[in-house]
């Protein structure tokens, strides 16, 4: 007869102590498991991060790599927009009109060639609200008919690439003081609201 006690290889096959060093064996392995799970999350994400970085950085240098080169066309696109401003239009020689006519023209082609490259032009109508991102106040005036610190006049279009300013646009912007309050103290900033938070930019007195 087989005695069912007998020792094993020389020793006493335990089972609840068999059953212990499993269970504790299996625990070590769902710790390590969710380490292992831990680190592949994060190295996936620092490898989405560095993509994501690369792909901005190559987009950026193919978006801005024509700033250098947009400006040296502002001063073109400056005076086109002036000669069709100031273009004769009501001439009954038929010279000046096909001349006038080919100037909008090559405007309109130079606008085109910019929207398509991502530039925007920035031109505030008369009223508009002055945003000191977009816009660079180079005097102000009173504005009777229109509101305190509204822009009066742009005497220069900006332009932003791709969301970018470039140029700002420059303007005239209407007085917040009234001429009796500005004369009564220099210290008032009239581009500050009544609770004195800056609604504006500088003034380039310059100009």
């Amino acid at each position: 007869m087989t005695d069912e006690n007998a020792p094993i290889d020389g020793e006493e096959f335990d089972i609840e102590t068999a059953e212990e060093a499993a269970a504790d064996d299996a625990e070590a392995m769902k710790v390590e498991i969710a380490a292992l799970k831990d680190q592949i999350l994060r190295y996936a994400a620092e490898a989405d991060n560095v993509r994501r970085r690369a792909e901005r950085d190559v987009n950026d240098a193919r978006a801005y790599a024509i700033q250098k080169f947009a400006r040296d066309l502002f001063a073109v696109a400056d005076h086109l927009a002036a000669a069709t401003t100031h273009a004769p239009r009501g001439s009954d020689d038929q010279v000046v009109k096909n001349f006038v006519i080919g100037v909008e023209m090559t405007e309109k082609e130079l606008s085109s060639a910019f929207e398509r490259n991502g530039l925007k032009k920035i031109q505030p109508l008369k009223g508009g609200k002055f945003d000191p991102h977009l816009h660079q106040a180079m005097m102000e005036q009173p504005g009777d008919d229109v509101a305190p610190g509204a822009v009066i006049q742009t005497m220069q279009a900006g332009y932003e690439l791709f969301g970018r300013v470039v140029r700002p646009a420059m303007v005239i912007v209407a007085s917040k003081a009234a001429p009796t309050e500005a004369a009564a103290g220099p210290a008032a900033n009239p581009y500050t609201d009544a609770e004195g938070e800056n609604t504006g930019g500088s003034i380039d007195t310059k100009a």
